[in-house]
């Protein structure tokens, strides 16, 4: 399995562009709450209660991030389990499955206008385990934004490089 870093590394290859990044804070969180929507919404009996799909993604998810790093796998469980509460207050109102709907596709959207700034493809169209990343990364740079983890920030920039505003019609980087 790879480690934390090295996702995070592979993940940012396609994400250096501030703009994107900034879209993917947006798109990302909108994007996970329409799966939990979607996934709230078929329930099944469970030892007496009711439980959804979405707890059994949510503690799939949960294990993968522990696995990775146990801070960061505290957060996403965390804002994941969020997720399934608002998911569920939601579905209670029968509104669900238009809220999930526009959230998909509004968030998408966000994803690919990111990707114009950054012109260059996603990183799932690679590697569908950018697909589980991408929240993971959004945590990261949140923290990197907030004074954290700068020992992990310095090795992914050394894989990588630094994120910078991509000019239109050229290939090359200018630092803001």
């Amino acid at each position: 399995m790879k480690t934390l870093t090295e996702h995070l590394s592979q993940y940012a290859e396609y994400h250096r562009d501030r703009r994107n990044i900034l879209t993917h804070f947006v798109g990302i969180p909108m994007i996970v709450l329409s799966v939990t929507l979607f996934l709230s919404m078929v329930s099944f009996p469970l030892l007496g209660l009711s439980a959804s799909l979405a707890w059994v993604a949510v503690l799939a998810a949960s294990i993968y991030y522990l696995r990775l790093d146990l801070r960061y796998g505290l957060a996403m469980a965390v804002v994941l389990v969020l997720c399934i509460w608002l998911s569920e207050w939601v579905v209670a109102s029968g509104t669900a499955l238009w809220v999930a709907i526009g959230l998909f596709v509004i968030g998408w959207a966000f994803q690919f206008l990111g990707h114009a700034y950054e012109q260059r493809k996603p990183a799932f169209v690679d590697d569908l385990a950018g697909l589980i990343i991408g929240p993971l990364f959004v945590m990261a740079e949140l923290g990197f934004h907030l004074g954290l983890r700068k020992t992990l920030e310095q090795d992914i920039e050394k894989q990588v490089g630094p994120t910078l505003i991509r000019p239109k019609k050229t290939d090359t980087y200018k630092q803001a």
